[in-house]
């Protein structure tokens, strides 16, 4: 196992993305808080998990929350080693001119704001545990234009550049920061795309040079790896999991 005696927290463990790393970093023995703000899909991770898991409803737009979130982890486990910042959604499909700037404003908190503020409480657990490393959720769309999704596609942009920065501030400090970015992955927020928009599958498959979707248990794989000491020199890198779509 990879991550014995290890801890990691992981948010929007409650589906998805997290949910498959939560189960992937339990697996290699690691203890994982799994955060969500749907406590309900929290509950189910660790039932998933067992006993080296827990959970707790976190928003993480919300400062306090996340400082929670980072001190429940040391509390039920002793130290933080490792952080998945995974929590997100979508928006809305609209036109700049059309975009709510509702849905503009609470995309960005969770998508980029949420990043920023589970770090800022995650850094100092990990400096007071000896150092660590955190994976950020970016997408494709954080490196090339996704129209019609401008707040996802800003905020995803942003996570690159805020993981960038704080790599820079922890390269000698002994915490890696790196942010992953997928294309279309089967979860269930991409499902609801999908779904919506019946023959969207089809068009997304023929641009991927690989043919198919990514699945999460891929992907969670390659959070693993930017976490172990494999990854040792790695940090402040955007790792592109698209099936060779950005190479296009």
């Amino acid at each position: 196992m990879r991550f014995p005696g290890k801890v990691v927290l992981i948010t929007g463990g409650g589906s998805g993305l997290g949910r498959a790393a939560a189960l992937a970093f339990a697996r290699e023995g690691a203890s994982v808080l799994v955060a969500d703000l749907d406590p309900n899909g929290a509950r189910e991770t660790v039932l998933q998990i067992g006993a080296k898991a827990a959970f707790l409803g976190a928003d993480v737009t919300r400062g306090a929350e996340c400082d929670a979130m980072v001190r429940h982890a040391v509390a039920t486990f002793g130290r933080l080693d490792y952080a998945m910042n995974s929590a997100g959604i979508e928006g809305v499909r609209a036109r700049v001119e059309d975009y709510p700037e509702e849905v503009w404003l609470r995309t960005v908190a969770v998508d980029l704001t949420g990043v920023f503020l589970s770090m800022k409480y995650e850094v100092p657990a990990m400096l007071a545990s000896g150092g660590g490393s955190i994976v950020n959720v970016s997408s494709v769309a954080g490196m090339v234009g996704y129209p019609q999704h401008t707040a996802y596609s800003a905020a995803k942009h942003g996570v690159i550049g805020l993981t960038k920065s704080v790599a820079l501030e922890n390269a000698r400090r002994g915490i890696r920061v790196n942010a992953i970015c997928p294309a279309y992955t089967r979860t269930p927020m991409v499902q609801k795309l999908l779904d919506a928009r019946p023959e969207m599958e089809q068009r997304v498959v023929d641009r991927i040079p690989i043919g198919r979707l990514a699945t999460a248990e891929e992907i969670a794989e390659s959070v693993l790896y930017l976490c172990s000491d494999a990854a040792g020199f790695v940090t402040g890198h955007a790792f592109a999991l698209d099936g060779g779509l950005t190479a296009m």
